[in-house]
């Protein structure tokens, strides 16, 4: 971790749904992401990894705390704010692709920027550095049903990137791949984040969340520190 302000900062943030009876779906959290982290979060089905997701994402607004998203206090915010905070900072990657299929490789990455007013040749051009990033420059027109499981992915990696975020969030990214594809990917990961991207993978796998360079658990939605940064 560096001394630069962190991409996520939670202070005592926790979501509790309202009952009868109220639901603790996140705990009191702590937790300090730097610039530059590859940070891990890994725990068993119902242990609370989607509703961490889903605050960290901006996608729930907690009950309780105070979450800050690269240095901006995101508490009180109206949901059109948090859009496009959302939109600004942060790149998601899911287990499913979400590629629309008679779309272009491209086409699919420069979607991404067409709500944040890109002008048309920028969207291309910047869709196309992002596929280059990824693997994918020789794969620009290729349509996702010509792709691998795991060129469709490396695809959704471009789109997140394409918007350049402070934070990639990726969840279960290598859930529908094969074990080449997976390790594909997560090779991926760990070469942006050698090249600085911070990047935040939420899994139940506990090969994949030894990928990263610090690793918490999550349990009961509470987290604990599980790995020292290596």
């Amino acid at each position: 971790m560096t001394s630069e302000q962190p991409v996520i900062e939670l202070r005592g943030v926790r979501l509790t749904y309202p009952g009868p009876p109220p639901v603790e779906a996140l705990g009191r959290t702590d937790l300090i992401v730097g610039r530059g982290e590859f940070l891990t979060v890994v725990g068993p089905s119902g242990s609370g990894k989607s509703t961490f997701l889903n605050v960290v994402g901006l996608l729930d607004a907690p009950t309780g705390g105070t979450y800050l998203l690269d240095g901006l206090d995101t508490g009180g915010l109206p949901e059109a704010d948090r859009t496009a905070l959302r939109g600004r900072r942060i790149g998601f990657v899911f287990q499913a692709f979400h590629l629309l299929p008679h779309r272009s490789a491209w086409e699919n990455v420069a979607l991404a920027l067409l709500y944040q007013g890109v002008a048309a040749q920028e969207r291309r051009e910047r869709a196309r550095e992002a596929l280059s990033r990824v693997g994918l420059g020789h794969r620009l027109d290729a349509m996702p049903t010509t792709l691998s499981g795991g060129e469709r992915q490396r695809v959704a990696v471009a789109r997140a990137l394409v918007g350049r975020p402070a934070l990639l969030l990726c969840d279960e990214p290598t859930g529908n791949l094969d074990s080449a594809n997976a390790d594909s990917i997560l090779c991926l990961l760990e070469e942006l984040n050698r090249s600085g991207m911070t990047i935040l993978v939420i899994t139940h796998d506990q090969a994949v969340a030894a990928r990263g360079r610090r690793t918490v658990a999550i349990r009961d939605g509470v987290l604990t520190e599980r790995v020292a940064a290596s």
